[in-house]
């Protein structure tokens, strides 16, 4: 799973395995904690993080979610600029 960005802590990463393992998602790991965001919209799926942890993650989530869509849809993937 391809790190996309690392912040306060907090690693964002995504699958590149096609569409096949849709909705759309990227993971947030931060220590022992993990959730999976929908990029659709911006929902949790599964897991979950301390609320400070995940506040930043889905406000980062947020500022980059048509990038994230875009990396998803084409399978090219980059890096995005961490929270600030």
């Amino acid at each position: 799973m391809p790190e996309i960005s690392r912040f306060y802590g907090i690693v964002a990463k995504m699958y590149m395995i096609g569409r096949d393992h849709n909705p759309p998602h990227v993971h947030f790991i931060y220590n022992d904690y993990m959730s999976s965001v929908n990029l659709r919209d911006l929902t949790i799926m599964e897991g979950d993080l301390p609320s400070k942890a995940q506040s930043m993650a889905m406000e980062w989530a947020a500022m980059y979610q048509r990038e994230l869509l875009e990396m998803w849809d084409t399978q090219q993937f980059r890096k995005l600029p961490p929270l600030e």
